[in-house]
């Protein structure tokens, strides 16, 4: 047998086990594992975003987990098989990529989003953007509306327009700011994240891996910096910006160093 299947083969039993034989695992429902699916999910992006390729193949595991224990759930109530769920997945793939399973030609990525979109909608879905999970980050959900629509050519020409348009919003942000309206500066400040998320894509960045590496890169210089002043016997709540810039000058420069 191929090592591959073997491997999975042998998922499968250890759920079946775990599933008759754990108290742990026999009180799970889609319910209770759907939280800490999530954990799992975040757990295994904190391993991407770090480039931890020791923790990725743990923590794709843990997912791989999940989602068999969903899979034995859905058997136990004849909604649904491991097999139907894998030969689902196989039918649509086969369906999506006509450029590869069958006469359709593309000239690039693009063309292939494109054309994925449109068969989405052949296939019954009501709009582009009905895919898009309501609950997923706003940042990260941005994106991806922007992503759909592209694929139906609701997009900009160049980067340039876009760029025009977050300046735009910027000054309509600085003018509901003046108005003192608490809903429009609300309003406005959304919009200006939303062009800056567009332009983002215009400019090959991913805005949700490049808002995380600065959360991290801050929260290293700002425990730097509390690192320094301990060091200097000062105590940081008494401490003025002024002189608080200080050692986060200092601390920018040891970073640079290393």
């Amino acid at each position: 047998m191929d090592a591959r299947l073997q491997a999975f083969e042998r998922l499968l039993n250890i759920m079946d086990e775990l599933r008759e034989k754990c108290p742990w695992d026999k009180k799970q429902t889609f319910e209770t594992l759907r939280t800490l699916t999530i954990e799992e999910t975040y757990e295994l992006a904190d391993a991407i975003a770090n480039n931890d390729l020791a923790s990725l193949e743990g923590e794709i595991g843990d997912l791989f987990l999940h989602l068999v224990f969903y899979c034995k759930l859905g058997d136990e109530v004849k909604a649904f098989t491991v097999e139907s769920v894998l030969n689902a997945i196989c039918e649509k793939l086969i369906y999506r990529h006509p450029h590869i399973y069958g006469d359709t030609t593309v000239a690039d990525e693009e063309e292939v989003k494109s054309n994925w979109e449109k068969l989405k909608l052949k296939a019954g879905k009501k709009s582009v953007l009905e895919g898009v999970p309501l609950s997923l980050p706003a940042l990260v959900k941005a994106s991806r509306i922007q992503e759909k629509v592209r694929g139906v050519g609701f997009d900009w020409d160049n980067k340039t327009q876009v760029w025009e348009k977050v300046q735009e919003e910027l000054r309509e942000l600085q003018e509901a700011e003046a108005s003192g309206i608490s809903e429009d500066i609300e309003s406005e400040f959304g919009d200006v994240l939303f062009s800056l998320i567009n332009y983002a894509r215009f400019i090959g960045i991913n805005p949700e891996n490049a808002l995380e590496k600065t959360n991290q890169k801050f929260t290293r210089r700002f425990e730097s910096m509390e690192q320094l002043i301990h060091k200097a016997s000062k105590d940081i709540t008494a401490m003025k910006l002024d002189e608080m810039d200080v050692y986060w000058n200092k601390a920018k420069k040891l970073e640079k160093n290393n």
